[in-house]
């Protein structure tokens, strides 16, 4: 009790001398300033991913926006190329109407002049048979090698978008070459009332994608938008003419294989977030990128608002706390003054007063010098309790009925020179008594106490002609953690003696082990005849009971010693139904089977560290 006294008042003076009120300004302090930097960093994590969202998004109907202007411009297109199939082609013969063609494919060229260069007809040869503007074909160019020209002969069913380049089919005498994306499609086409396969080309300027791409590339912020097809190629990009120059490169190839959405992409080190729009008919993919360190750059505003706030709260709580620890600091003062004076020998009132808080703490410490004497000696009897019980298991570990038959057993089998069996009885029954011994200790591993089992159940089986069967299924981990020594060995007995002895069928033993949460499981379950209920609830609660086979420990006695190691939560479970069988459950706290632990296991110490 003395000693009990002097580490409490020990406690409070170590804090005295550095002042009550300080160490609670400080704690608080500290308390506050760890909340501070918590909401900071949550607050930070919020506005930057609402920031990244809110780019991100932007970003996604930026993209949106231009795939609708693109494919707007993409169907004219189409809608060229259609109207110059279906009212012009369809409704001609090139040998018999050539003026009409001509004239047919004037008027669009003029309704589209300031968007559309070429419009060309050719047939299956790669012969030219109808242009506008009339321009002069170049010699040789070679028409039927040329990509536009294979892609529609290939697939005839599809029309075919290529990617920018120079048109570079006819003389222009002023030398002016644009850049131009054609359209290309196999067509019907009849001459001299023959109808044989053809190509339409019809070449649009470049210039109007550029711009859309162009204006979307006007923003200062480290993110990008570029244009490719399906195969990645590029068809715009903002860095073009370095990519091309081998100055710089872009992840086009893998962004080509991505559909529509929002995606995670690193490129040369670094950290992008890729916005994919699919541009319909064409296979196109327009693809903003966002670099990590766009939103890193966009949060500098961010981190000087939540440094603003989180300064100006600190001096708010500043000043809170010092009002605080004034306000705790003085009623725990009183209170350790009437805890010296206890110590001192006299006997006064605990100061009981301040806050609800600090007048339950008087009021315990009140109630705790009353109950120390009763704790002292409640702590004393348990101890007694306790190696009063380990003596007692100590005493049973070795059943002289049961030593005496094993030893009968192996006598008459050497006499009957069954001498490989002898052996392995011996050989069982010096591991069952090396584990039993455990020098002197009662706290052992779970993988001892299997071994014990096993060694135990081996020559069982060879007493009773394998009369039944035993299984053990244990998980590996559950090997190397703490067990009170010799519990399954009586719950093996049991089970041979009251549950699969003397069974007309085969009996089965099954042995487990099991990991739960914080808990280690050992179950032994047999088939035999079972019990009711109520009979199993009095297995654990009339230890005076007269057991008709056995050792003698008793379940009972398993189930104090494992309280009185780990604790009153833990002990033995039996569940049983008649004729069905019974299984008895050891529950154990999963403790470590360390040299710390089993000392202090061995000196008393409870599972949660109780002194």
């Amino acid at each position: 009790m003395r000693r009990v006294k002097l580490k409490f008042s020990g406690l409070i003076r170590k804090i005295e001398p550095r002042g009550m009120q300080s160490t609670v300004m400080i704690a608080f302090s500290l308390v506050s300033f760890f909340i501070m930097l918590v909401l900071g960093a949550v607050l930070y994590l919020r506005f930057s991913t609402l920031s990244r969202e809110e780019m991100i998004q932007s970003t996604q109907t930026l993209t949106e926006q231009a795939g609708e202007n693109l494919e707007d411009y993409l169907v004219s297109m189409r809608r060229i190329s259609d109207a110059v199939y279906y009212n012009v082609i369809k409704e001609s013969d090139f040998a018999e109407q050539d003026s009409s063609v001509q004239k047919g494919m004037n008027l669009l060229y003029e309704a589209n002049r300031d968007n559309l260069r070429t419009i060309a007809i050719y047939n299956h040869y790669g012969s030219l048979m109808a242009a506008e503007p009339v321009a002069l074909q170049k010699e040789d160019p070679n028409v039927s090698r040329q990509d536009w020209f294979l892609r529609a002969m290939e697939k005839m069913e599809n029309m075919h978008f290529s990617t920018p380049h120079i048109q570079n089919l006819f003389d222009d005498a002023a030398f002016r070459y644009h850049w131009v994306i054609s359209l290309s499609r196999v067509i019907e086409l009849t001459e001299h009332g023959t109808p044989q396969m053809g190509v339409l080309l019809v070449d649009m300027d470049y210039s109007g994608i550029a711009r859309v791409m162009k204006q979307m590339n006007t923003q200062d912020n480290g993110a990008y938008y570029y244009l490719c097809d399906s195969n990645g190629e590029i068809i715009y990009h903002p860095r073009q003419i370095q990519i091309s120059r081998g100055l710089c490169k872009e992840n086009s190839v893998i962004a080509s294989r991505h559909t529509e959405g929002i995606y995670e992409d690193y490129f040369n080190g670094e950290k992008r977030t890729l916005v994919v729009n699919y541009i319909s008919y064409t296979g196109w993919r327009l693809i903003g990128v966002i670099p990590d360190t766009v939103f890193v750059h966009g949060m500098i505003n961010a981190r000087y608002f939540i440094g603003i706030i989180m300064l100006l709260m600190t001096m708010m709580l500043f000043v809170l706390n010092q009002v605080v620890s004034v306000r705790i600091a003085r009623p725990i003062l009183r209170l350790n003054d009437s805890v010296m004076e206890y110590e001192a020998g006299e006997k006064p009132e605990i100061y009981i007063g301040g806050s609800q808080e600090i007048r339950h703490l008087g009021y315990s410490v009140q109630k705790s010098y009353e109950q120390i004497d009763t704790l002292m000696k409640k702590i004393v009897q348990e101890q007694t309790e306790r190696r009063r019980s380990e003596l007692d298991a100590l005493q049973s570990q070795i059943n002289p009925h049961f030593l005496y038959n094993t030893l009968d057993s192996i006598m008459w089998m050497i006499e009957g020179e069954r001498n490989e069996e002898a052996a392995f009885m011996i050989s069982q029954l010096a591991k069952l008594f090396r584990i039993s011994l455990s020098k002197g200790r009662t706290v052992i591993s779970v993988g001892e106490e299997l071994q014990h089992a096993e060694s135990y159940m081996n020559i069982q089986k060879i007493r009773y002609k394998d009369a039944f069967a035993v299984t053990f299924d244990a998980d590996p981990e559950i090997l190397s953690f703490c067990t009170v020594k010799l519990v399954l060995q009586p719950l093996l007995e049991n089970a041979v003696s009251y549950g699969v002895r003397g069974m007309e069928d085969c009996g089965e033993i099954r042995v487990t082990g099991r990991r739960e949460g914080d808990l280690i499981v050992l179950s032994v379950e047999d088939n035999g005849m079972g019990m009711t209920q109520e009979q199993a609830s009095l297995v654990l609660t009339d230890d005076k009971r007269v057991h008709r086979r056995g050792s003698g420990v008793g379940l009972v006695n398993v189930n104090n010693r494992i309280r009185l190691v780990f604790g009153e939560a833990y002990g033995l479970k039996i569940t049983s139904e008649p004729d069905e069988g019974t299984c008895v459950s050891v529950c154990i706290p999963a403790v470590a089977d360390t040299e710390e632990n089993r000392r202090k296991l061995e000196q008393g110490s409870r599972y949660h560290g109780e002194e």
